[in-house]
C-alpha cells in the first residue's frame, strides 16, 4: 500500500456499459422539456444563474446519474434499496468489514471508470466565468474535480481514497484494489450488479473474505468517506457555512437533501434571505424552502450555462 499522508483530523481503464455516459435525453423527457410550462421554468433558471455573481452550488447523486453512477432514492425521495451499511456497523462488527470490503472489490472499478458528463462540464463553465463562490458536493465519485472544477468541497468525502481509524493514515484506494483482488481472487467469479458509490449487489458467502488492515498500526481501513450514522468533520461543515453567508444565491442541482448535512446549508440560506433555485426530479426537504424549483434532468443545466 503507498501512503499518500498522515495527518490528525480536526474532528471526527475499465469502462463497462452500465457506466457509459448518458448524454442523450429520453425522448419522452425532450418532450416533456418542450412544453410551455417547462419552458417557462428553465428560462427563469436560466435568468437566476445569469444574474448571480457568487452562486454556491449543491449537487447530489442525481448529476451523476448521467455518468451510469446509480442513486439511492426516488423521485419522492424514498430509498430505493436497503441502506448501505451503518458506520456504526462497520467499526463493530469483522463480518460487516468482510461484506463491505467483498463488495467494494467488486463494484470499485466500474464505479471508477464513470466519466463526468455534461452537467459536470456546465458547472466547470460556471467556474470559469467567475459565477461561484463554491460547489458542495454529497457524491463521493470525484467527477466534479475530474470535469476540471477547482473548488470543491466534498461533503461526504471521496472514495478514492481510504483512511486507517487509528492512526489516520490515508491510502490510494487503488492500492487496496490490488491487495483485495490478490487476497479473494475467487470473488472475481462472481456474478453481481453495480450499485451507488461502488458498491454491488452479489449473493455469496462473506465469511472467507480477507479485510484490509493498516500497514502502519494494524488499525481498521476504512472508505474515506462518511457513512450513514456518522457525522460531517466540524471544520468541513465550518467552511460550508462561511461559503453560505458570502453567497448571492443557492443552486441545488440532482439532490432530494434528505440527508441533513446538505439540508442544513439551504436552512441557513434561506433564513438569510438568500434566493434558492433547484434543478431536481422530485420532491425535496427544501420544498418550502426553494425560490424556484425545475422538475427536470441535471442534464438540462448544459443548455442554460454559456460556453
Amino acid at each position: 500500500m503507498t501512503k499518500i499522508d498522515r495527518f490528525k483530523e480536526e474532528s471526527v481503464t475499465d469502462t463497462s456499459a452500465e457506466y457509459a455516459i448518458k448524454d442523450e435525453l429520453p425522448a419522452k423527457r425532450k418532450a416533456d422539456m418542450n412544453t410551455p410550462n417547462a419552458q417557462s421554468k428553465l428560462a427563469a433558471l436560466k435568468t437566476f444563474i445569469r444574474q448571480r455573481e457568487n452562486l454556491l452550488v449543491i449537487t447530489g447523486a442525481g448529476i451523476s446519474t448521467a455518468s451510469g453512477i446509480g442513486d439511492y432514492r426516488d423521485q419522492a425521495g424514498n430509498w430505493k434499496r436497503a441502506q448501505p451499511v451503518s458506520h456504526q456497523d462497520f467499526l463493530a462488527s469483522y463480518a460487516w468489514r468482510q461484506r463491505y470490503w467483498a463488495r467494494s472489490q467488486l463494484g470499485y472499478p466500474s464505479f471508477m471508470a464513470a466519466q463526468p458528463n455534461s452537467a459536470h462540464q456546465a458547472l466547470v463553465r460556471m467556474e470559469q466565468a467567475g459565477q461561484l463562490c463554491g460547489l458542495v458536493t454529497q457524491n463521493v465519485d470525484r467527477l466534479h474535480q475530474r470535469a476540471g472544477h477547482q473548488n470543491v468541497v466534498d461533503l461526504h468525502g471521496r472514495l478514492d481514497q481510504v483512511i486507517c481509524i487509528d492512526c489516520r493514515a490515508l491510502v490510494d484506494r487503488d492500492d487496496i484494489q490490488v491487495w483485495l483482488d490478490a487476497k479473494n481472487p475467487w470473488l472475481g467469479s462472481q456474478s453481481f450488479s453495480p450499485a451507488p458509490d461502488g458498491d454491488a449487489d452479489v449473493l455469496t458467502d462473506f465469511s472467507a473474505v480477507e479485510v484490509p488492515s493498516c500497514d502502519y498500526c494494524g488499525g481498521i481501513l476504512k472508505p474515506h468517506v462518511v457513512f450513514f450514522g456518522d457525522s460531517v468533520d466540524r471544520h468541513v461543515v465550518d467552511r460550508i457555512m462561511g461559503q453560505v453567508d458570502q453567497a448571492d444565491g443557492i443552486l441545488v442541482v440532482g439532490t432530494s437533501l434528505m440527508v441533513f448535512s446538505s439540508f442544513r446549508f439551504v436552512r441557513q440560506a434561506h433564513a438569510r434571505g438568500v434566493p434558492v433555485a433547484a434543478l431536481n426530479q422530485g420532491v425535496t426537504r427544501a420544498d418550502e424552502l426553494i425560490t424556484l424549483k425545475v422538475n427536470e434532468p441535471c442534464m438540462a443545466l448544459d443548455g442554460l450555462v454559456a460556453r
